[in-house]
């Protein structure tokens, strides 16, 4: 392929996050581009490849980044499907940034370096403000999430009150219900691995669409725990420091998702004649109660770990959730309380402890468990975050001597021996259990 196939026709400008990123002095990936006064004949004649299936946007043949046809947008059917979309080589530049959500996101570079600003993005982001383009930003419900996953990105940005006073009008029009699962799960995780994920919930929630997208984590906002245990004493503030912790532990996204679903049954009480803690649910929290655990047992939660895992399993079948990051909620949102309280456990309970997370056959997913459980030790108010977490260790110790046990050995002996499958199931335990019995005296003795 020549070299003249490398330019496309028409021209070409760097558009979105290379230029706001560049603008903030921050690194950034490829560059997306817009192609004005080009047809997409003529963006194939000159080498470049077609990947869009909605709109003409093409790869770059030998750099691979994307260049799109300028195009505008018009509004046909609610949610963020319904668009008809209009390239041609007659819109402008100026037509397309218009079209996009968030005002530093509608910046552009031409060839000779020029900045194309037509919607104030560069005084946005001196202001530190994330602000709508245009009313048309109520035409696309994504925009929700995406604004909160920059909220998370950006922590020192703050919303303009216009542009979340036509968010929570588009939660009360019904915009944010027609999300597909998909799409809310693809934002959340992505949010989830920003340096604040805590404020992309702050966001949904002060619009209303997070009682919409995830109404048993919005339901924590208010409910009390002890402040002994939790200086910060509202749930839904204690959640959102769990998050901050886990961001602080490098937490992979698994474990950020365990984080923010561990609590959830704190929200919720099984309501008379409804299933109890363990049943099944095959859609949101419809058979939990909406009130919180009964006054008269607050600040305590009992039995809340059970109600959370059948929550947070109503959210993954909701939002499908990938099956790495349901299971780890499942497991951290049943067993944190028992973790937290491993300290006084002996060689038996804690064997019982390590076999019902099932850290014999999963030890990485036990050891994102165990992360999960830190962070939520140390996401507490008061000096938590300072205090140090000796389950962790101690419970990986503990993992790593029962383990060590040669259960194959042991079945072999017993079988020349002339001994029963019971009895292999049996010695094997409790070769296990010394080998724990072992580790954790030593560790006692250090």
């Amino acid at each position: 392929m020549s070299s003249s196939l490398a330019h496309p026709p028409g021209q070409a400008y760097v558009v979105g996050g290379a230029v706001r990123d560049a603008l903030l002095g921050r690194p950034h990936g490829d560059r997306d581009w817009v192609v004005v006064g080009a047809t997409p004949q003529q963006m194939l004649d000159a080498g470049f490849l077609p990947v869009g299936r909605d709109f003409p946007v093409f790869l770059h043949p030998r750099t691979h980044e994307e260049y799109a046809l300028a195009r505008t947008e018009r509004k046909t059917a609610p949610g963020y499907r319904g668009f008809v979309v209009h390239a041609a080589p007659e819109v402008t530049l100026e037509e397309d940034l218009l079209r996009r959500d968030l005002t530093i996101n509608a910046m552009a570079r031409a060839a000779d370096g020029a900045l194309i600003d037509p919607c104030g993005g560069q005084r946005d982001l001196q202001a530190r403000v994330l602000r709508h383009v245009s009313a048309a930003f109520a035409e696309d419900p994504v925009r929700i999430l995406r604004l909160a996953r920059f909220a998370a990105r950006f922590g020192d940005f703050s919303v303009a009150p216009e542009t979340m006073a036509l968010m929570r009008g588009m939660v009360a029009a019904g915009e944010v219900d027609a999300l597909v699962p998909e799409r809310v799960w693809q934002e959340l995780a992505r949010g989830l691995m920003e340096p604040q994920p805590q404020r992309l919930f702050v966001v949904l929630r002060d619009c209303g669409a997070l009682a919409r997208l995830l109404p048993e984590l919005d339901r924590l906002w208010g409910v009390p725990q002890r402040a002994d245990y939790h200086p910060e004493v509202d749930t839904g503030v204690h959640v959102m420091l769990v998050l901050q912790a886990a961001v602080a532990l490098n937490a992979p996204l698994a474990v950020r998702w365990a984080c923010l679903m561990h609590d959830l049954g704190k929200g919720v009480s099984p309501l008379p004649g409804r299933p109890k803690a363990g049943s099944t649910l095959s859609g949101g929290s419809e058979a939990w109660g909406h009130s919180t655990t009964p006054k008269d047992v607050l600040p305590r939660h009992i039995g809340h770990e059970q109600r959370s895992v059948t929550l947070a399993a109503a959210v993954a079948r909701r939002l499908r959730v990938p099956t790495d990051c349901a299971e780890l909620a499942a497991v951290v949102a049943a067993e944190h309380g028992n973790i937290h309280r491993c300290l006084g456990f002996g060689a038996e309970a804690t064997l019982r402890l390590l076999q019902r997370c099932d850290a014999l056959r999963r030890p990485e997913r036990f050891a994102q468990a165990l992360l999960a459980c830190e962070a939520d030790h140390r996401g507490r108010g008061g000096d938590f975050s300072l205090r140090p977490y000796p389950q962790r260790p101690r419970l990986l110790a503990a993992l790593e001597a029962a383990r060590s046990v040669d259960a194959g050995a042991i079945a072999r002996q017993i079988t020349q021996q002339g001994g029963k499958p019971s009895a292999i199931a049996q010695a094997v335990q409790t070769a296990r259990e010394h080998a724990v019995a072992r580790v954790l005296v030593q560790r006692e003795e250090v």
